[in-house]
């Protein structure tokens, strides 16, 4: 995968906010900190030089660019952080500002016509398949109409992982989907079984945020 491009895009946008959190999460000194980054920007570089081109229609070609980015940092840092400090540190570092701003957006759109078709699509293009560094979905809408689950059976975030040893780490980005669907404002997010913890498959599952779901709705219109 060519750096110039998303790769270059995000190191720009999140790296500062990565920098940053070096000092707030771990404690590090700023001169370490600094340190850190740089190791981490060449690391970063490295990773993704090793990663294929992802097809077009992939759209999960962010998900494993923000998995490189995390992974550069944790194999920069003088001493290797546990799980939790993980979770703690890549949830501050990504939800920035922009990234906020993004959540918003995206939750606007949540449940439309687009989205439901772009799931379907995505269920239609299985890209782990022939890039083991993405991912294959199937989508399940609630009989109830109350939303939907995106239900995973291969992870590019996995596969990157566990080739740069820190698969134990997996959960600390998994976390965040709780986060960004939070964020969105527009869906609960719910989840049973994640692959990294030894599951059957990831499951996404997206609550539409009302009282009453849409069979509820309905029931009340034909009293």
């Amino acid at each position: 995968m060519r750096y110039i491009g998303m790769p270059m895009g995000m190191w720009i946008m999140f790296g500062k906010s990565f920098r940053r959190n070096l000092t707030v999460a771990f404690e590090m000194d700023a001169g370490v900190a600094e340190a850190v980054m740089v190791r981490a920007k060449s690391q970063y570089k490295e990773i993704i030089a090793g990663l294929p081109e992802f097809e077009k229609a992939d759209r999960f070609k962010m998900n494993i660019v923000n998995c490189a980015l995390l992974s550069a940092f944790v194999l920069s840092m003088p001493q290797r952080p546990d799980v939790e400090q993980v979770t703690a540190y890549y949830a501050k570092s990504m939800m920035i500002p922009a990234m906020r701003w993004f959540c918003r957006q995206s939750g606007k759109a949540k449940f439309s016509d687009k989205d439901i078709a772009s799931m379907k699509a995505t269920t239609r293009h299985k890209a782990a398949n022939r890039n083991p560094y993405s991912w294959n979905m199937d989508f399940y809408p609630y009989s109830d109409g109350s939303g939907y689950e995106a239900r995973f059976t291969a992870c590019g975030i996995c596969t990157l992982m566990q080739e740069l040893g820190l698969y134990d780490l997996v959960p600390a980005m998994c976390k965040l989907d709780y986060t960004m669907s939070e964020a969105g404002g527009a869906s609960n997010f719910v989840r049973k079984y994640t692959l990294a913890s030894g599951g059957p498959y990831c499951d996404c599952g997206y609550k539409r945020k009302s009282s009453k779901s849409v069979s509820d709705v309905q029931k009340c219109v034909l009293r």
